[in-house]
């Protein structure tokens, strides 16, 4: 009888230990989760960056653009190399900043004032932009204008007839000049823009970061 006792629970010690390291031989080394899991944060972290890269060429290239001042034409609102967001989206209207290929020099790309829009009657008088026959208030030129000497204008009299041979904006074009009035190549001398070619609009300065906000109208 104590043989039989023993050898049963000998036996049955023998199966309970066998089950137990069979058990232990199917599950998963902690150290191998810690892997996995490591893997998968990398591969979500890179697919992340993936996206956002993506996002960031689309909107630069739709959207909004960085662009960088060459030149005083449009002192003293701007400043050669100031730095500005382009806003490809936004509608334009009547003296807004618009950048677009130069007339007479494609390569290039201009940033002007418009002043005109299809419609619009333009003349300068004494220094007094008429717009449609009514003066119209230029705020940006206030500071230009309080430099002058005593009998020096900013801006020198036109009508549109007289620069354009036209008397109206024609549809699909703009009337622009630079608020350097003194040292800026403008639809006084190329004409008038056309409207298709504006790359956009831009009010925004982000360099230098003194004068990081938006532009002075």
């Amino acid at each position: 009888m104590s043989k039989t006792t023993y050898s049963d629970g000998r036996d049955s010690q023998t199966e309970s230990f066998e089950a137990r390291r069979i058990r232990h031989n199917g599950e998963k080394k902690p150290e191998d989760n810690q892997k996995k899991g490591w893997a998968a944060e990398a591969g979500s972290m890179l697919l992340y960056i993936i996206v956002a890269v993506i996002i960031f060429l689309l909107i630069r290239h739709f959207l909004f653009v960085p662009v960088s001042v060459d030149g005083e034409s449009m002192y003293p609102t701007l400043h050669n190399q100031d730095r500005l967001i382009l806003n490809k989206i936004e509608k334009t209207e009547r003296f807004d900043l618009i950048v677009f290929p130069a007339p007479d020099d494609p390569g290039k790309q201009y940033i002007k004032r418009v002043i005109g829009v299809p419609g619009d009657e333009i003349m300068v008088t004494d220094d007094q932009l008429y717009v449609n026959g009514e003066a119209v208030k230029e705020p940006y030129l206030d500071e230009a204008k309080a430099n002058l000497a005593p009998g020096e204008v900013l801006t020198d009299n036109f009508t549109l007839a007289s620069v354009t041979g036209m008397e109206k904006v024609p549809k699909g074009s703009y009337f622009v000049m630079g608020d350097n009035r003194t040292n800026s190549k403008d639809s006084r001398s190329f004409g008038f823009v056309d409207a298709a070619t504006v790359t956009g609009t831009t009010d925004i300065r982000i360099w230098p970061l003194k004068d990081f906000g938006m532009v002075n109208h």
